[in-house]
């Protein structure tokens, strides 16, 4: 990558951060103090494995393909100002893109829980959006669930000879619809419906969050189709380090 490209994904981290701090904060992930303590608890153990993987994933990254930090970086911007920009939805939560459907397919699933976690930590301190005590249920269903479907997706996509670009939007765009599945478990676990149960409101939060959701993933599977055209133009040879022009995807 020469001084001029990398001057390009320097400002671009710039704006898309300073975009994200600037938006209005009144909606939620999963809003602080909405999940009983148990669930907190539960949705946190559940993600410490995947941190933990994310972690070693990282660590390798830097070791192994240095040159593509700052598109790490990037990742982790784009992923910040993506799923602030929300939509006030279901009580106790919002509608937002998510952003991690980018990163999944760059530097696979692990390395998404972890840029998740830190990008929902910064959400919650300086933007009140989500919480630390849904922490752990906001990173399972954003940064861990979602972009495991991206990868799989994108990988299988391949495999079956679908264009690579189809291949990016059906990852991005699914991903996300699957992180509001696992956000509709999540409410229903804690809120089941006094007439029909947990299926009976997780019906109603999944039916609800369709509104808003079906669009912005469909808005987020071009958007991120566009910007790995861009890195594609951009930063060839950072993306060939990670593997991305492999027959087949990443490494």
């Amino acid at each position: 990558m020469n001084k001029k490209e990398k001057s390009f994904l320097l400002l671009s981290v710039i704006i898309t951060i300073t975009f994200g701090i600037g938006k209005n904060t009144n909606a939620m992930h999963i809003m602080e103090g909405y999940l009983p303590p148990a669930y907190c608890i539960l949705w946190s153990a559940l993600c410490i494995p995947f941190l933990f993987l994310g972690l070693i994933s990282i660590k390798r990254t830097i070791n192994e393909h240095r040159k593509t930090l700052l598109i790490l970086a990037m990742v982790g911007a784009y992923c910040f100002t993506l799923s602030a920009l929300k939509i006030p939805s279901v009580s106790g939560s919002s509608s937002h893109p998510t952003g991690t459907g980018l990163g999944a397919i760059l530097f696979g699933p692990a390395v998404m829980s972890v840029v998740g976690i830190i990008v929902l930590l910064f959400q919650a301190i300086l933007l009140a959006h989500g919480g630390l005590t849904t922490l752990g249920a906001n990173t399972f269903s954003m940064a861990i669930a979602g972009p495991i479907l991206s990868y799989i997706i994108y990988k299988v996509s391949l495999k079956a000879k679908i264009p690579k670009m189809i291949a990016i939007f059906l990852a991005a765009s699914l991903g996300d619809l699957f992180t509001y599945c696992i956000t509709s478990i999540q409410l229903a676990l804690a809120y089941p419906s006094e007439v029909g149960g947990f299926m009976a409101s997780l019906i109603n939060f999944m039916s609800i969050f369709a509104i808003t959701q079906i669009p912005l993933a469909i808005i987020e599977g071009i958007l991120t189709v566009i910007v790995i055209m861009g890195l594609e133009s951009y930063a060839k040879s950072e993306l060939s380090e990670l593997g991305y022009f492999n027959k087949g995807g990443i490494n």
